[in-house]
């Protein structure tokens, strides 16, 4: 659905502060928007205001017309914003009338509603307090920092992107996991090792990102891939083109996606310590995880893609992860399937096996559907009751058939 600045903000300013946020994660992102009320109800209303802490402070670097000094003075007032020390209004009456045209309609009613989110934020306990500010105050710093070395040559090393990573999706994993922590003591018991996971969780996401997005990066001058696994394979991304058939170019980026796909692995064993209750928190998890793995096993297949679209994954595919994932949140040895080598066929297993079982119990509930009309009509008419049921057959399909004297099947269904 796309959004009218002048409508987001008639709308806004009718809303209460939960119903705007509500309202304006729809318009900045449909996958957030998806996936958070899939959590506890306790913990929608903190993390969907965490997103869009993250996403003002990505707006902030995203916006080209911003310059670096800017971009950086921005970041720094919104971290004190969120931390209480400077006034909301302030911040969103500086930046929005800076806010270009490639910013989205979305994000220009989410800057001027600065403040209805600061509210809830403020809402919140110390400890989601504490969490909330952490994430901002170092991400804001880490893309500014990230942001003035931003150039078509890509990063130094592999290390350099690990940094990135971190600044951008690896601290969002450290909050989400003290937010977790918080809501639950069985989950807060676990919480040393999935501190260092939720790094790695992160970091695979935005892995995935990156080398999605490669070419779109690219346009507005910006390459976060790293030299030395180039170099290491005898191609320079300075000489990189949309288009490109370079072996060299694509043994780089094939190792690439190894990695992300390691630390893809770690964000499932961090699935796998969420308490098997907990099947929302692992739904949430889940989603992002599955549709990272098509993702990448789509940009393997495709190494000489030339855009974002080449390699985005299709509605059909996302609507596999969710049943898959939704239907076995708490069966460990499946969720480990979904890494090996062929998941993409897996969650097509899954589906037809999820349908079949649908349809077997649609067609069980019409047969006793059909065997009770029956016994009514017997009932009124006092005449002998004639049994329908249906024959399921796996080879043959669906067989109606009629049987005779069904007095006594009558009552082992329905009886006196």
């Amino acid at each position: 659905m796309p959004y009218k600045k002048s409508v987001m903000t008639s709308l806004s300013s009718s809303f209460d502060d939960d119903q705007y946020q509500d309202h304006i994660l729809q318009g900045v992102s449909r996958t957030f928007a998806l996936t958070i009320p899939q959590l506890p109800e306790s913990l929608r209303r903190v993390i969907g205001n965490a997103y869009l802490l993250c996403r003002i402070t990505d707006t902030i670097e995203d916006d080209s017309a911003l310059t670096a000094e800017q971009t950086r003075q921005l970041s720094h007032m919104f971290s004190e914003v969120v931390c209480g020390n400077v006034p909301a209004e302030n911040f969103a009456q500086k930046l929005y009338p800076l806010l270009s045209e490639h910013t989205i309609p979305a994000e220009h009613d989410l800057i001027k509603n600065t403040p209805a989110v600061i509210r809830i934020t403020h809402s919140f306990n110390p400890t989601q307090r504490n969490a909330l500010e952490r994430c901002v105050r170092i991400m804001a710093q880490g893309m500014s920092d990230y942001q003035e070395t931003e150039s078509l040559e890509g990063l130094k090393d592999l290390s350099a992107m690990n940094q990135y990573c971190y600044y951008v999706a690896g601290v969002v994993g450290e909050m989400l996991t003290e937010l977790f922590c918080d809501y639950s003591a069985e989950i807060n018991s676990q919480k040393p090792i999935l501190m260092k996971l939720s790094v790695s969780f992160g970091q695979g996401l935005q892995m995935t990102n990156i080398l999605k997005d490669i070419w779109d990066d690219r346009k507005r001058g910006a390459c976060w891939l790293p030299q030395d696994i180039f170099l290491k394979n005898g191609f320079d991304l300075a000489d990189l083109q949309p288009g490109i058939v370079d072996t060299k170019f694509q043994a780089g980026l094939a190792e690439l996606l190894g990695v992300a796909k390691g630390h893809l692995q770690d964000a499932l064993i961090y699935t796998s310590l969420i308490p098997q209750q907990e099947k929302g928190i692992r739904r949430f998890c889940l989603w992002a995880i599955g549709m990272a793995i098509l993702t990448l096993n789509k940009i393997n297949k495709h190494r000489d893609f030339s855009g974002g679209t080449q390699v985005k994954i299709s509605r059909r595919s996302v609507r596999a992860t969710i049943v898959t994932t939704s239907l076995f949140a708490s069966h460990d040895w499946i969720l480990k399937l979904l890494l090996s080598s062929r998941p993409a066929i897996f969650l097509k297993w899954l589906c037809i096996r999820k349908l079949i079982l649908e349809t077997k119990e649609i067609i069980n509930n019409l047969s006793y559907v059909l065997q009770f009309i029956s016994w009514r009509i017997h009932l009124r008419r006092n005449t002998p009751i004639r049994y329908y049921g249906i024959i399921v057959n796996g080879a043959t399909g669906f067989t109606l058939s009629v049987t005779g004297n069904s007095k006594t099947n009558a009552n082992k269904i329905f009886p006196d």
